[in-house]
């Protein structure tokens, strides 16, 4: 990775690029105002993963999240795939507030039919600078997508349009007092026997295929190199600040929302195509998991446990252990002739 240092980078930016102001906010994405620590208390300890003897009782159902925002909310399901090879999956979900003040992560799993074919969503939105450019993703990202008139027949193009409306339209709407909010998003959708991987920002997706961990996004930091150049072109630049960092506060190359950093942070997606035949089952995740557990870590973990959602628990949990002190979303899908 091309790595300039902060001299170089600032040297390089367009005179006529007006430095965006430092932004507030507790996550790691954005660079606080003011260098004071934030002490969190910690919450009480997580629940060990159910037991073989609940799966059965949990298969059907959806867990009802929490009324205590500082609690583990998982739950999960099982459906089917129209004219796919693997006729059915599982998939489980858990979130959890962690050491962070405030909870800036939501996820999303929707089975529906589209013309007459069932479709799995799935996708999980890392705010920072608040929750609301999550929580909008979360409720209308997949609309848009699965509404989209070429979903079926170019679902590439789709997603592309999809992700760029959804992000003009939240600009469009935002409070003007409240435009330094942002979200990443990382999302699979699964048709027929194909899985798309979409990715914008440092959420990540990871597929195990014969037990090996094999990533199916790559995170836009703004020190991969192509990003850099990507950025530097529109006007941009990043500086070293704790990390690299867009115009020296936002540690994602790509996000949702953003205004002030536009056009510099984009929500134009990448896009990865995989058959499902052949992958035992995929794990979508926020920075707060990846942060301290890595690929092969996340896929040895979910691998030694069957259920889908007693696997997404106990990820949060290691990666809680390990000292992740940020929020911490997964989902897993796993495909059952696997």
């Amino acid at each position: 990775m091309d790595v300039k240092d902060s001299t170089t980078a600032s040297a390089t930016a367009p005179p006529q690029y007006r430095r965006p102001p430092r932004l507030s906010d507790e996550s790691d994405d954005v660079k606080p105002a003011s260098p004071t620590p934030i002490t969190a208390q910690k919450p009480e300890p997580l629940s060990q993963p159910k037991h073989e003897k609940e799966q059965q009782q949990h298969q059907s159902a959806i867990a009802v999240p929490s009324k205590d925002p500082d609690a583990l909310d998982s739950g999960g399901g099982i459906s089917f795939l129209s004219g796919s090879k693997a006729a059915s999956f599982s998939y489980g979900y858990a979130s959890f507030k962690g050491k962070r003040a405030s909870m800036e992560d939501y996820f999303e799993t929707t089975i529906s039919e589209v013309d007459g074919q069932t479709v799995a969503f799935f996708g999980v939105f890392d705010g920072h600078g608040g929750s609301r450019t999550a929580e909008y993703l979360k409720d209308n990202l997949f609309n848009n997508l699965s509404g989209h008139p070429g979903f079926m027949k170019d679902t590439k193009t789709a997603i592309v349009e999809s992700f760029r409306r959804t992000d003009a339209d939240y600009l469009s709407g935002e409070n003007p007092q409240q435009r330094d909010a942002g979200s990443t998003a990382s999302t699979a959708v699964m048709i027929g026997n194909r899985i798309l991987v979409a990715n914008v920002g440092d959420s990540r997706v990871v597929a195990s295929r014969a037990g090996s961990a094999i990533p199916l996004s790559n995170d836009h930091k703004p020190d991969r190199s192509d990003e850099r150049e990507r950025i530097e072109q529109a006007g941009g630049f990043i500086i070293w600040a704790g990390t690299w960092r867009v115009g020296g506060v936002l540690a994602v190359s790509r996000a949702f929302g953003d205004k002030l950093l536009k056009p510099y942070v984009v929500a134009e997606p990448e896009i990865q195509e995989e058959l499902i035949d052949g992958i035992e089952f995929i794990i979508i995740a926020s920075d707060g998991l990846w942060n301290v557990l890595s690929n092969k870590d996340a896929v040895n973990i979910v691998q030694e446990i069957s259920d889908a959602e007693a696997a997404c628990r106990k990820l949060v949990q290691e990666s809680y252990t390990r000292g992740s002190s940020d929020n911490i979303t997964c989902i897993v899908v796993r495909f059952e002739d696997h």
